[in-house]
């Protein structure tokens, strides 16, 4: 998983988002949730958080953008011609919210592009409510309990149990 983090479970985001019918009823809870945050663009973490921004944006009659990695300088950054104006505010989506650093990555790059957060919302958040993002509204359309370990930490890795890699 992208936090690096180990678990004995996997949530495969893709089970839901090859779906459209039930991306967009996910979609509709998500964008339910945030409407009242006034977003004028909807951005995302590459992968899962670019299908999750275009249709979030679609509901909202926004645009829907994305934050990829920055390899030269780390964290994210909007690239291929996508801007913001000053001020412009930017709900942050994605899919699985474990640690929360696609996420912060994805904030910071908002304001590094001189827009401003106005919340986040994700489809599922198994950080068990142990994520905040500076006091901004959130919002997860579901929940799942799922212990993960740090590498160290990890009961499995002694035994051999191989990592699922995505």
């Amino acid at each position: 998983m992208a936090s690096g983090r180990h678990s004995d479970r996997y949530l495969e985001k893709f089970n839901l988002l090859q779906w459209p019918e039930h991306t967009i009823t996910v979609c509709q809870k998500m964008t339910e949730a945030m409407r009242g945050t006034n977003p004028q663009t909807v951005a995302g973490p590459t992968t899962g958080g670019v299908l999750l921004a275009f249709e979030i944006g679609r509901q909202l009659g926004t645009r829907g953008i994305f934050a990829e990695r920055d390899e030269e300088h780390g964290g994210r950054s909007f690239q291929r011609g996508f801007t913001l104006a000053p001020g412009e505010r930017v709900l942050v989506v994605d899919d699985i919210l474990t640690t929360g650093g696609s996420i912060r990555d994805t904030l910071d790059a908002v304001r590094a592009a001189g827009g401003e957060p106005v919340g986040v919302a994700v489809v599922v958040d198994r950080s068990g409510g142990k994520v905040a993002f500076d006091d901004l509204p959130f919002f997860a359309a579901t929940e799942v309990d799922m212990q993960t370990w740090t590498a160290d930490e990890c009961p499995l890795c002694p035994r051999g149990v191989p990592l699922k890699i995505t």
